[in-house]
């Protein structure tokens, strides 16, 4: 239950991203369900993979090359999904940034234990 709850709370963050910036579309709450799943998909299987690959570009940024690995996710995603777009990958990455924060504010909000820990 707690992962179908997860994965409507991404679907959420993702649809309330467009009305931060205009650069980034969501045609509807279909479109953002199934990129929600994608996005976790991707995160989960890709990312950790490309994390490995780009390591010492990684350590050089010190870290900060995530948002850009991030941001690639956002942007691949889109690419694939009809009704999810993003107008440039500078805007997917803003666009992540976004969306991990809305998701977390979410999640920390509606996804409480009875003792009020996450």
């Amino acid at each position: 239950m707690r992962l179908v709850l997860t994965w409507i709370i991404n679907a959420a963050a993702l649809f309330a991203v467009p009305y931060l910036m205009h650069s980034v579309n969501v045609t509807s709450i279909g479109a953002a369900l199934v990129a929600a799943l994608l996005l976790g998909l991707v995160n989960t299987l890709v990312r950790p993979v490309l994390l490995l690959l780009t390591l010492p570009v990684t350590v050089l940024s010190l870290g900060l090359f995530i948002f850009v690995i991030n941001g690639f996710m956002f942007w691949l995603v889109a690419k694939v999904v009809d009704g999810f777009h993003v107008d440039s990958f500078g805007s997917a990455i803003l666009g992540a940034l976004l969306y991990s924060v809305i998701s977390w504010a979410l999640s920390t909000l509606l996804l409480k234990d009875n003792d009020g820990k996450p």
